[in-house]
Protein backbone atom coordinates (compact mmCIF):
# COMPACT_ATOMS: atom_id res chain seq x y z
CA UNK A 1 0.00 0.00 0.00
CA UNK A 2 1.41 3.45 -0.91
CA UNK A 3 2.51 5.48 2.10
CA UNK A 4 -0.06 8.23 1.43
CA UNK A 5 -2.89 5.72 1.24
CA UNK A 6 -1.62 3.94 4.34
CA UNK A 7 -1.66 7.21 6.26
CA UNK A 8 -5.36 7.79 5.46
CA UNK A 9 -6.49 4.17 5.67
CA UNK A 10 -9.28 3.60 8.18
CA UNK A 11 -9.90 -0.03 9.16
CA UNK A 12 -13.48 -1.17 9.45
CA UNK A 13 -14.43 -1.80 13.09
CA UNK A 14 -16.66 -4.82 13.78
CA UNK A 15 -20.34 -3.97 13.63
CA UNK A 16 -22.60 -4.83 16.57
CA UNK A 17 -25.30 -7.35 15.69
CA UNK A 18 -28.04 -4.85 16.48
CA UNK A 19 -26.62 -2.10 14.23
CA UNK A 20 -29.30 -2.11 11.55
CA UNK A 21 -29.71 0.48 8.80
CA UNK A 22 -33.39 0.59 9.75
CA UNK A 23 -32.36 2.32 12.97
CA UNK A 24 -31.17 5.35 11.03
CA UNK A 25 -33.37 8.41 10.68
CA UNK A 26 -35.40 8.32 7.47
CA UNK A 27 -34.06 11.69 6.33
CA UNK A 28 -30.48 10.50 6.77
CA UNK A 29 -31.24 7.33 4.80
CA UNK A 30 -32.54 9.51 1.95
CA UNK A 31 -29.23 11.40 1.95
CA UNK A 32 -27.43 8.09 1.42
CA UNK A 33 -29.42 7.14 -1.68
CA UNK A 34 -26.72 8.54 -3.95
CA UNK A 35 -24.41 5.73 -2.86
CA UNK A 36 -24.40 2.21 -4.21
CA UNK A 37 -26.87 0.06 -2.32
CA UNK A 38 -24.28 -2.07 -0.55
CA UNK A 39 -22.18 0.96 0.39
CA UNK A 40 -25.24 2.84 1.65
CA UNK A 41 -26.17 -0.13 3.84
CA UNK A 42 -22.67 -0.35 5.30
CA UNK A 43 -22.42 3.39 5.94
CA UNK A 44 -25.86 3.43 7.55
CA UNK A 45 -24.98 0.59 9.93
CA UNK A 46 -21.76 2.30 11.01
CA UNK A 47 -23.62 5.55 11.62
CA UNK A 48 -26.13 3.68 13.78
CA UNK A 49 -23.27 2.04 15.69
CA UNK A 50 -21.58 5.41 16.22
CA UNK A 51 -24.79 6.94 17.54
CA UNK A 52 -25.45 4.10 19.96
CA UNK A 53 -21.89 4.09 21.34
CA UNK A 54 -21.21 7.82 21.57
CA UNK A 55 -22.08 8.00 25.29
CA UNK A 56 -20.66 4.74 26.62
CA UNK A 57 -17.60 4.39 24.36
CA UNK A 58 -16.87 7.60 22.40
CA UNK A 59 -13.56 6.29 21.10
CA UNK A 60 -15.21 3.28 19.49
CA UNK A 61 -18.04 5.47 18.22
CA UNK A 62 -15.44 7.64 16.52
CA UNK A 63 -13.93 4.60 14.80
CA UNK A 64 -17.33 3.78 13.28
CA UNK A 65 -17.90 7.40 12.25
CA UNK A 66 -14.45 7.64 10.68
CA UNK A 67 -15.08 4.52 8.65
CA UNK A 68 -18.44 5.85 7.46
CA UNK A 69 -16.70 9.08 6.49
CA UNK A 70 -14.10 7.17 4.46
CA UNK A 71 -16.86 5.45 2.52
CA UNK A 72 -19.08 8.53 2.05
CA UNK A 73 -16.99 11.68 2.52
CA UNK A 74 -19.09 13.78 0.16
CA UNK A 75 -22.32 13.49 2.13
CA UNK A 76 -22.95 16.27 4.64
CA UNK A 77 -24.77 14.14 7.21
CA UNK A 78 -21.87 11.70 7.33
CA UNK A 79 -19.42 14.53 7.95
CA UNK A 80 -21.73 15.86 10.69
CA UNK A 81 -21.79 12.45 12.36
CA UNK A 82 -18.00 12.23 12.20
CA UNK A 83 -17.72 15.70 13.71
CA UNK A 84 -20.09 14.93 16.57
CA UNK A 85 -18.33 11.64 17.34
CA UNK A 86 -14.95 13.41 17.35
CA UNK A 87 -16.40 16.08 19.66
CA UNK A 88 -17.52 13.49 22.21
CA UNK A 89 -14.13 11.79 21.98
CA UNK A 90 -12.35 15.07 22.70
CA UNK A 91 -10.76 15.30 19.25
CA UNK A 92 -11.44 19.02 18.97
CA UNK A 93 -9.54 19.89 15.79
CA UNK A 94 -10.94 16.93 13.90
CA UNK A 95 -14.46 17.68 15.12
CA UNK A 96 -14.28 21.32 14.04
CA UNK A 97 -12.94 20.38 10.61
CA UNK A 98 -15.73 17.87 10.01
CA UNK A 99 -18.49 20.23 11.12
CA UNK A 100 -17.10 23.01 8.96
CA UNK A 101 -17.06 20.65 5.99
CA UNK A 102 -20.68 19.68 6.68
CA UNK A 103 -21.67 23.37 6.70
CA UNK A 104 -19.94 23.96 3.37
CA UNK A 105 -21.94 21.04 1.95
CA UNK A 106 -25.18 22.64 3.08
CA UNK A 107 -25.56 21.00 6.45
CA UNK A 108 -27.11 24.13 8.01
CA UNK A 109 -26.32 26.00 11.25
CA UNK A 110 -27.71 23.41 13.69
CA UNK A 111 -24.32 22.47 15.16
CA UNK A 112 -23.22 26.05 15.72
CA UNK A 113 -23.35 25.64 19.55
CA UNK A 114 -21.08 22.60 19.29
CA UNK A 115 -18.63 24.49 17.08
CA UNK A 116 -18.57 27.41 19.51
CA UNK A 117 -17.91 25.01 22.38
CA UNK A 118 -15.03 23.46 20.44
CA UNK A 119 -13.51 26.91 19.99
CA UNK A 120 -13.66 27.30 23.77
CA UNK A 121 -12.03 23.91 24.25
CA UNK A 122 -9.24 24.99 21.90
CA UNK A 123 -8.67 28.08 24.04
CA UNK A 124 -10.29 30.51 21.60
CA UNK A 125 -13.27 32.05 23.45
CA UNK A 126 -13.19 35.11 21.16
CA UNK A 127 -13.98 32.90 18.18
CA UNK A 128 -16.79 31.27 20.12
CA UNK A 129 -18.33 34.70 20.65
CA UNK A 130 -17.88 35.54 16.97
CA UNK A 131 -19.92 32.47 16.08
CA UNK A 132 -22.58 33.44 18.61
CA UNK A 133 -22.85 36.91 17.06
CA UNK A 134 -22.69 35.72 13.45
CA UNK A 135 -25.58 35.80 10.97
CA UNK A 136 -26.10 32.04 11.12
CA UNK A 137 -27.07 32.28 14.79
CA UNK A 138 -30.32 33.95 13.73
CA UNK A 139 -31.24 30.81 11.76
CA UNK A 140 -31.14 28.53 14.81
CA UNK A 141 -34.21 27.03 16.39
CA UNK A 142 -35.12 27.95 19.93
CA UNK A 143 -33.35 25.03 21.62
CA UNK A 144 -30.13 25.57 19.64
CA UNK A 145 -30.26 29.32 20.27
CA UNK A 146 -30.45 28.75 24.03
CA UNK A 147 -27.56 26.28 23.91
CA UNK A 148 -25.51 28.84 22.00
CA UNK A 149 -26.31 31.44 24.68
CA UNK A 150 -25.07 29.02 27.36
CA UNK A 151 -21.83 28.42 25.45
CA UNK A 152 -21.38 32.15 24.85
CA UNK A 153 -21.77 32.80 28.58
CA UNK A 154 -19.03 30.24 29.19
CA UNK A 155 -16.81 32.07 26.71
CA UNK A 156 -17.42 35.31 28.59
CA UNK A 157 -16.29 33.58 31.78
CA UNK A 158 -13.19 32.31 29.99
CA UNK A 159 -12.38 35.97 29.26
CA UNK A 160 -13.02 37.00 32.87
CA UNK A 161 -16.21 38.89 31.97
CA UNK A 162 -18.29 37.44 34.80
CA UNK A 163 -21.04 40.06 34.91
CA UNK A 164 -21.45 39.90 31.12
CA UNK A 165 -21.81 36.13 31.38
CA UNK A 166 -24.70 36.57 33.82
CA UNK A 167 -26.41 39.24 31.72
CA UNK A 168 -26.04 37.13 28.57
CA UNK A 169 -28.32 34.47 30.07
CA UNK A 170 -31.07 36.86 31.13
CA UNK A 171 -33.24 35.87 28.20
CA UNK A 172 -37.04 35.37 28.05
CA UNK A 173 -36.67 31.62 28.52
CA UNK A 174 -35.04 32.20 31.93
CA UNK A 175 -38.34 31.79 33.76
CA UNK A 176 -38.42 29.60 36.86
CA UNK A 177 -42.03 28.71 36.16
CA UNK A 178 -41.20 27.19 32.77
CA UNK A 179 -40.56 23.49 32.25
CA UNK A 180 -39.08 23.20 28.78
CA UNK A 181 -36.49 20.68 27.54
CA UNK A 182 -33.75 23.26 28.02
CA UNK A 183 -34.93 24.69 31.37
CA UNK A 184 -32.71 22.62 33.67
CA UNK A 185 -29.54 23.38 31.73
CA UNK A 186 -30.38 27.05 31.34
CA UNK A 187 -31.23 27.50 35.04
CA UNK A 188 -28.08 25.62 36.04
CA UNK A 189 -25.84 27.66 33.74
CA UNK A 190 -27.34 30.88 35.10
CA UNK A 191 -26.81 29.72 38.70
CA UNK A 192 -23.26 28.65 37.93
CA UNK A 193 -22.42 32.05 36.45
CA UNK A 194 -24.07 33.85 39.37
CA UNK A 195 -21.89 31.83 41.72
CA UNK A 196 -18.78 32.66 39.71
CA UNK A 197 -19.73 36.34 39.96
CA UNK A 198 -19.91 36.09 43.76
CA UNK A 199 -23.70 36.20 44.05
CA UNK A 200 -24.10 33.09 46.19
CA UNK A 201 -27.62 33.76 47.47
CA UNK A 202 -28.99 34.27 43.95
CA UNK A 203 -26.99 31.28 42.74
CA UNK A 204 -28.51 29.04 45.41
CA UNK A 205 -32.02 30.06 44.41
CA UNK A 206 -31.38 29.21 40.76
CA UNK A 207 -29.71 25.91 41.63
CA UNK A 208 -32.97 25.07 43.43
CA UNK A 209 -34.91 26.01 40.28
CA UNK A 210 -32.56 23.84 38.23
CA UNK A 211 -33.09 20.88 40.55
CA UNK A 212 -36.85 21.28 40.33
CA UNK A 213 -36.70 21.36 36.52
CA UNK A 214 -34.14 18.56 36.14
CA UNK A 215 -36.30 15.50 35.59
CA UNK A 216 -33.61 13.51 33.77
CA UNK A 217 -30.52 14.14 35.89
CA UNK A 218 -28.78 16.38 33.36
CA UNK A 219 -27.04 18.50 36.00
CA UNK A 220 -25.41 18.20 39.41
CA UNK A 221 -27.57 20.99 40.81
CA UNK A 222 -28.42 18.98 43.93
CA UNK A 223 -24.73 18.58 44.72
CA UNK A 224 -24.19 22.30 44.25
CA UNK A 225 -27.02 23.06 46.69
CA UNK A 226 -25.43 20.74 49.23
CA UNK A 227 -22.10 22.45 48.74
CA UNK A 228 -23.51 25.95 49.21
CA UNK A 229 -25.67 25.10 52.21
CA UNK A 230 -23.26 22.72 53.91
CA UNK A 231 -25.89 20.00 53.97
CA UNK A 232 -24.90 16.46 52.96
CA UNK A 233 -26.08 15.14 49.62
CA UNK A 234 -28.44 12.19 49.94
CA UNK A 235 -26.53 9.05 49.00
CA UNK A 236 -29.62 7.67 47.27
CA UNK A 237 -29.56 10.70 44.96
CA UNK A 238 -33.10 11.66 45.80
CA UNK A 239 -34.20 14.88 44.14
CA UNK A 240 -34.67 17.81 46.51
CA UNK A 241 -38.32 18.28 47.37
CA UNK A 242 -39.28 14.81 46.12
CA UNK A 243 -41.16 12.56 48.53
CA UNK A 244 -40.52 8.85 48.46
CA UNK A 245 -43.53 6.59 47.90
CA UNK A 246 -44.75 4.84 51.02
CA UNK A 247 -43.52 1.44 49.81
CA UNK A 248 -40.00 2.84 49.17
CA UNK A 249 -39.60 4.83 52.37
CA UNK A 250 -36.99 3.38 54.73
CA UNK A 251 -38.52 1.48 57.64
CA UNK A 252 -38.26 3.18 60.99
CA UNK A 253 -36.94 1.01 63.86
CA UNK A 254 -39.37 0.41 66.66
CA UNK A 255 -38.54 1.88 70.04
CA UNK A 256 -38.91 -0.99 72.53
CA UNK A 257 -38.25 1.16 75.58
CA UNK A 258 -41.24 2.72 77.26
CA UNK A 259 -41.00 6.51 77.21
CA UNK A 260 -41.35 8.40 80.47
CA UNK A 261 -44.01 10.56 78.88
CA UNK A 262 -46.21 9.81 75.89
CA UNK A 263 -45.07 11.41 72.68
CA UNK A 264 -47.48 13.89 71.18
CA UNK A 265 -48.69 12.96 67.68
CA UNK A 266 -46.68 14.71 64.99
CA UNK A 267 -43.90 15.62 67.43
CA UNK A 268 -40.61 15.53 65.49
CA UNK A 269 -37.81 13.33 66.66
CA UNK A 270 -34.25 14.48 66.60
CA UNK A 271 -32.52 13.09 63.48
CA UNK A 272 -29.27 11.19 63.72
CA UNK A 273 -26.10 13.00 62.77
CA UNK A 274 -25.48 12.45 59.03
CA UNK A 275 -22.19 11.05 57.77
CA UNK A 276 -19.81 13.60 56.35
CA UNK A 277 -19.96 13.58 52.52
CA UNK A 278 -16.88 12.32 50.73
CA UNK A 279 -14.90 14.86 48.77
CA UNK A 280 -15.34 14.39 45.03
CA UNK A 281 -12.43 14.47 42.65
CA UNK A 282 -11.70 17.72 40.87
CA UNK A 283 -13.01 17.75 37.29
CA UNK A 284 -10.61 18.09 34.37
CA UNK A 285 -12.01 21.28 32.78
CA UNK A 286 -10.79 24.67 33.94
CA UNK A 287 -14.22 25.54 35.40
CA UNK A 288 -14.72 24.68 39.06
CA UNK A 289 -17.53 22.28 38.27
CA UNK A 290 -18.51 20.10 35.38
CA UNK A 291 -19.13 22.23 32.33
CA UNK A 292 -22.81 22.49 31.70
CA UNK A 293 -22.14 25.32 29.26
CA UNK A 294 -20.95 22.60 26.94
CA UNK A 295 -23.25 21.97 24.03
CA UNK A 296 -25.51 18.91 24.49
CA UNK A 297 -25.45 15.68 22.63
CA UNK A 298 -27.18 15.82 19.28
CA UNK A 299 -30.45 14.13 18.74
CA UNK A 300 -30.36 10.79 17.01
Amino acid sequence: MPSAAEATFVPEPPLPDDASAAGLDAEVRRDLRGLQKETAETVARHLVAAGSLVDEDPELALQHARYARRRAARIAVVREAAGIAAYHAGEWTEALGELRAARRMGGGPGHLPVMADIERALGRPERALELARGPEAAELGQAERIELAIVAAGARRDLGELDAAVVGLQIPELDAAHRDPWSARLFYAYADNLHAAGRESDALQWFVHATDADEHGETDAAARIAELTGEPLDEDDVTFGEELPADEAPAQPEDTAEPDEPTEPGEPTEPAEPDEPEDSAEPEPADEHERTDRAPEPGA
